[in-house]
């Protein structure tokens, strides 16, 4: 069950925030100041929602000290506060907060911002950090250093094709269209004609000799490298 971190000097905010957020089945650990908040960190809350005027520790410095400690760097902290003015929403983004919500607010609509923030918050998690050496067959392929061998020997490929072929190699069996290897190589705001992804393609198989056949073409689809496997 997902638990949240829920800190405000109010009682009676506190009260029906938890009353509503555990009928929508997360678990929920109060906290009545800044200084309380940081203590019940030692239960590893999933998410964590601060008001921002609270006694001993406002929820700008409880949220500065949680961002300090890396046990803590990348959960999800809302900032729920009465006070008006985009200065404080700035300076609550700067400190590190993924979400700034103004008092008053339905019970309803903050459930559905604390199920975007952890579902974003899961995805950033799951991403994997790029693979920096990659072999498929007898081709290698280092991301770090731009180099890739086949049989052992080194071929020279330019940025574009070496981008490619490591998309390729990185994704074996999934089909791209011209339009996807173009968006992924190129970006989406550049414009050039499906004919470049062709020419590159043509230079990729010549170098890979041998096995020029790995990469499959799909007539009037797109490409994709064989699945060796």
């Amino acid at each position: 069950m997902i638990k949240i971190l829920l800190a405000d000097d109010h009682t009676d905010i506190v009260e029906f925030l938890k009353y509503n957020l555990e009928k929508n089945h997360f678990t929920v650990i109060t906290a009545f100041n800044g200084n309380e908040a940081l203590e019940k960190l030692s239960e590893n809350p999933d998410l964590i929602i601060l008001d921002i005027m609270m006694p001993e520790l406002d929820g700008f410095e409880t949220l500065k000290k949680i961002r300090e400690d890396k046990n803590f760097d990348r959960i999800p902290i809302l900032l729920l506060t009465a006070k008006e003015g985009e200065l404080n929403e700035i300076k609550g983004l700067e400190l590190g907060a993924n979400d700034y919500i103004k008092k008053p607010i339905s019970p309803y609509k903050l459930i559905a911002r604390i199920k975007s923030n952890l579902r974003s918050t899961k995805i950033s998690e799951t991403k994997q950090a790029p693979l920096l050496n990659v072999k498929y067959g007898p081709i290698e392929i280092n991301k770090e250093t731009y180099e890739v061998f086949i049989d052992g020997d080194q071929k020279i490929f330019p940025r574009k094709e070496f981008e490619i072929l490591y998309l390729f190699l990185t994704n074996p069996g999934k089909v791209f269209s011209r339009e996807m290897i173009l968006n992924e190589i190129w970006g989406v705001e550049v414009n050039i004609i499906d004919r470049t992804v062709d020419v590159h393609i043509r230079k990729i198989r010549k170098k890979l000799g041998e096995y020029k056949d790995y990469i499959d073409t799909l007539k009037g689809i797109g490409y994709r490298l064989k699945n060796l496997i």
